[in-house]
């Protein structure tokens, strides 16, 4: 069998061009194929971005709630009800909210507001730079320094900003485990500041934050919240909720899905097209290696030594030039979304099989049907 492969790689690799087509057509498809999954799991991360970064255990939120950007505020007394629930170990109220800075230089620029627990400031960040309790200082606020720090001018301690024509301090840089979506910076407070800076309507709750005492109390803390009308989810919960926001009902998942079609559609023409030119142009030798004894298996595994070769090659320059491609397009912009997650990788290797195993097919069919004497009869 060793004999026969080599065989099949000689035929693959002596014909240059129809070789280098073939890697071109596969390159380019997991080219396409990685960046557009790449980018839909990235902004997949980055819309469930406060979650992640607030850490809580359990939110609880208004059924209609889709996304932690646009929440509906709630009554007090749902929080009055969630501390008194078995198995919450604490529960505390948070405030997202949106607000425009005027910066020094004049210029206004859109933030998101996280205001949190004035006693327990729970769900609050990492400090890079400043001291937690600075926070409590008149007109107080955190920076994220994240991929839209730069959008502040790029603020350090003691730096002055207006907000809704309240004056603003930063009093620490905060370190977020991922940026927003909508490339929006944010800045956190304490509860009460961030409702008094910031206009809003009766209720302010945006989220209650509750920390079970154990996991088994998960359940029934649900269940008596959904008694009151409102949804306690988990994080992993929350972060599906998103998801399926983003991907079902918004434009986002479908022009991704549809983008990743195509590229397959793509890949699986061109490779199936050269393919079999290349059979077709290797016919002959076929038949003399069938004419001298070699069997219809042995045929076989040639045609599919040759195209699952060049498959996994295509695959490995493809997914290295979009690899490369996202790096740099990172480095360049702070903003850029896209990471290649091992989901993506899979997806990808699963449709190279696709490509192969088309391509195979056309080919063994060809292969097949020859008769040697078809080749010798001129």
């Amino acid at each position: 069998m060793s004999g026969i492969l080599k065989i099949a790689l000689k035929l693959l690799v002596n014909d240059k061009s129809k070789f280098a087509a073939l890697l071109i057509g596969i390159t380019f498809a997991v080219f396409l194929m990685v960046m557009m999954t790449s980018m839909f799991s990235g902004i997949l991360a980055r819309s469930s971005s406060s979650v992640y970064n607030i850490g809580a255990k359990i939110w609880v939120m208004d059924p209609a709630v889709n996304n932690a950007s646009s929440s509906i505020p709630m009554p007090d007394y749902v929080l009055s009800t969630a501390r008194s629930i078995k198995g919450v170990k604490y529960a505390e109220p948070i405030y997202f909210g949106g607000a425009q800075v005027k910066l020094k230089s004049g210029v206004y620029q859109a933030v998101t507001v996280v205001g949190l627990d004035n006693a327990t400031l729970y769900g609050r960040p990492n400090l890079i730079e400043g001291n937690i309790a600075d926070i409590y200082g008149e007109n107080a606020f955190f920076v994220a320094k994240d991929a839209e720090y730069s959008k502040l001018e790029n603020p350090k301690v003691g730096t002055e900003f207006e907000i809704n024509d309240f004056r603003g301090v930063v009093v620490g840089l905060a370190q977020v485990a991922s940026s927003g979506l909508f490339g929006v910076p944010t800045l956190y407070t304490t509860y009460s500041r961030a409702i008094t800076y910031i206009p809003s309507t009766r209720f302010t709750t945006s989220f209650i934050l509750i920390e079970p005492k154990s996991e088994a109390d998960t359940p029934y803390i649900q269940e008596q919240i959904h008694k009151l009308g409102y949804e306690a989810l988990t994080r992993d919960q929350f972060v599906k909720k998103i998801t399926d926001f983003y991907t079902y009902k918004t434009g986002i998942g479908m022009n991704i899905l549809m983008m990743t079609a195509i590229s397959f559609i793509v890949g699986l023409s061109i490779s199936g097209q050269t393919f079999y030119t290349f059979i077709l142009e290797n016919l002959e030798k076929f038949g003399a290696l069938k004419a001298i004894g070699a069997k219809g298996s042995e045929l076989i595994s040639m045609i599919l030594f040759q195209a699952s070769f060049t498959a996994l090659i295509g695959y490995g320059l493809g997914v290295g030039l979009a690899s490369s491609m996202i790096i740099l397009a990172r480095i360049r912009i702070p903003d850029y979304a896209a990471q290649v997650t091992y989901t993506t990788l899979g997806f990808a290797f699963v449709m190279v099989l696709i490509i192969a195993g088309f391509s195979s097919y056309i080919g063994v069919r060809k292969v097949l049907q020859i008769q040697p004497f078809d080749i010798f009869r001129g």
